[in-house]
């Protein structure tokens, strides 16, 4: 690597000074999230409006551009290779979010701020009532505000797709069907072979909110949790977010009559921040550059599912754990009915609670739903009625009431259109990897088995963890794997499972 040089140095602090900004922000939306009242939502929609202003204009302005420039110009002096190494490739990043953001009008920025506080707030309320009249102008203002966010950025992609680029790099509408495809075709009749069957059914008991916390709290620890840096806490939608190099933050959220929730989205989210964990060099000098950042949402999700659902769900796991469940309360009479709860394989109307079957289709109705909301005219007074139709046709379930259907979701009340496929493509990479994990080091079965995971969480560090943004989600895969990202080792994976439920 090369030494530190004058452009550079200036420019590093600049990205330092705007990434403790941007943990600023970061650290009111964990506060609104988790501890605010809901009175203070009108006041926190201010201070964002006011801190993503500020964010932009240090993004876009002359100065930053200006910093920008003498780096490359430094650094094109410096090399005459063709390999660009790490600098290069931060400076090509950080080029192309420069152009981005001074794209942007300023008065745009503070009012999708605006949008999305007032969004969260009203979607809460919403969501309690059940009344999705009280969310629907919020939407709609924000579907407005993204419409002309794309306008904007005008780059050679359509609307959804210029708005799905912060999670998911050079992701195209065609790409995307491409690789759904046949997801569509088998996961449909999958999921009505197993409704049908008398071992797909969810557990009929619940554990007390203490027992399911200490529960929580064993996971974590036999994960090797440290408290120094990590903390958890409760939300009414699971999430993970870091907010500096020593502090990393999740939160998970009990659910009445599903004693499981709780612990499954500890292991979710807990995921993700072992990804934020393992970025490059999180302590010292790429966490405020892009290479320090995660690769892509869906490689995001790819960490937080293979935890949750090639750990946890795994029947080695529920072999270990069924006594522990047992002595807080469940009424469990072995391992066997631990890995059956766990893995249900019955259709159902949540997506933070599917099991890994029919969590596709779910991802796939809220992709085919912004698309319409988006580019193809769908109405936001229709989104509910069009929500229960498509669940019931793929499903073979409806929604009771709004908060079970178009208001279970968070992301569109924060104006996140785009970020839904990142779920399903999340599960699509994690088998894939899964796949080249199991050929150099053995499958993570036997590894849970064993009781030691450390092999599995350093392969990851290995293969996974150190990309950052030096890659895209796709050419990641394909580095790891030797093939081009498909369905065939998810479809593999769910067969099997489901071959398994069904056995004696």
């Amino acid at each position: 690597m090369l030494p530190a040089s004058p452009a550079w140095s200036r420019l590093g602090e600049h990205l330092r000074e705007t990434q403790i900004i941007g943990s600023i922000q970061s650290t009111l939306y964990w506060d609104q999230n988790t501890r605010m009242p809901i009175g203070g939502a009108a006041w926190r929609g201010e201070q964002l409006s006011l801190m993503a202003t500020q964010l932009h204009a240090r993004q876009s302005s002359t100065q930053y551009a200006d910093l920008v420039q003498a780096a490359r110009e430094e650094w094109n002096q410096q090399t005459e290779t063709d390999d660009l190494g790490p600098r290069g490739r931060n400076l090509d990043l950080l080029e192309e979010d420069l152009r981005r953001q001074q794209s942007l009008d300023p008065a745009l920025v503070s009012a999708l701020a605006t949008a999305k506080a007032s969004g969260y707030n009203l979607w809460q309320q919403a969501r309690s009532a059940s009344d999705f009249s009280q969310f629907a102008p919020a939407l709609q203002r924000l579907i407005q505000l993204r419409q002309e966010q794309a306008r904007q950025l005008a780059e050679p992609r359509s609307c959804w797709e210029t708005l799905a680029q912060p999670f998911e790099p050079d992701l195209s509408l065609k790409r995307l069907q491409e690789v759904f495809a046949p997801l569509r075709e088998a996961l449909p009749d999958l999921v009505a072979e197993t409704a049908s069957s008398p071992r797909s059914r969810t557990a009929s008991w619940d554990l007390p909110e203490p027992a399911q916390q200490q529960l929580c709290d064993a996971l974590l620890n036999s994960w090797g949790r440290n408290p120094a840096i990590t903390c958890v806490a409760r939300s009414p939608h699971p999430f993970s977010i870091t907010l500096g190099p020593a502090d990393y933050r999740i939160t998970t959220r009990v659910v009445q009559g599903q004693p499981l929730s709780c612990f499954l989205a500890t292991a979710h989210e807990w995921g993700h921040s072992l990804y934020e964990q393992g970025l490059p060099d999180q302590s010292h000098q790429w966490f405020a550059w892009p290479l320090g950042q995660a690769t892509s949402m869906a490689v995001h999700e790819s960490q937080s599912l293979f935890w949750e659902n090639r750990v946890a769900r795994s029947r080695p796991f529920a072999d270990r754990w069924w006594r522990q469940f047992a002595a807080m309360g469940a009424p469990l009479d072995g391992a066997e009915d631990l890995w059956r709860a766990l893995n249900p394989l019955a259709p159902g109307l949540n997506r933070v609670e599917a099991d890994e079957l029919s969590y596709g289709l779910h991802i796939l109705i809220r992709t085919d739903l912004e698309i319409a909301l988006l580019e193809q005219g769908l109405d936001v007074a229709d989104l509910p009625a069009e929500w229960n139709r498509r669940y019931g046709e793929l499903l073979g379930v409806t929604p009771a009431n709004d908060a079970e259907g178009c208001l279970q979701d968070v992301h569109w009340s924060e104006g996140l259109f785009g970020y839904f496929p990142s779920y399903l493509l999340g599960h699509l990479i994690s088998a894939q990897l899964c796949q080249a994990m199991t050929s150099e080091i053995g499958a993570p079965e036997d590894h849970v088995a064993s009781g030691d995971i450390t092999p599995l969480l350093g392969w990851l560090r290995q293969h996974v963890h150190p990309v950052g943004r030096a890659l895209n989600a796709e050419d990641l895969v394909r580095q790891v794997t030797g093939r081009l990202l498909d369905s065939t080792a998810f479809l593999e994976h769910v067969r099997g499972k489901v071959q398994a439920s069904q056995s004696a």
